[in-house]
């Protein structure tokens, strides 16, 4: 089963993995100050709450990051199969 983190605020696309049978785990404050506890999962799911207006995010995690803004349900979870299986 694949683990993956959602970001707070999420819980419409946290509840739609939930049932499409991935294991699914609410993330909430600063990425920057967690990544160690992020490790252990096969991906995350944010909101674009951490990229600036250049579309860059500093995250210093090795886990693909998904970023969810402005897609749908279906579409995160196909973008999440396409970075977990590389």
């Amino acid at each position: 089963m694949k683990k993956v983190g959602v970001e707070q605020g999420l819980s419409r696309i946290a509840d739609y993995l939930s049932s499409q049978g991935y294991s699914v785990e609410t993330l909430s404050g600063n990425f920057e100050n967690n990544t160690s506890k992020y490790e252990n999962l096969d991906v995350i799911v944010t909101a674009d709450y951490n990229t600036d207006m250049m579309g860059f995010s500093d995250t210093s995690t090795k886990v693909p990051v998904v970023n969810a803004s402005g897609l749908t349900q279906e579409e995160v979870k196909n973008m999440i199969e396409q970075k977990v299986t590389r």
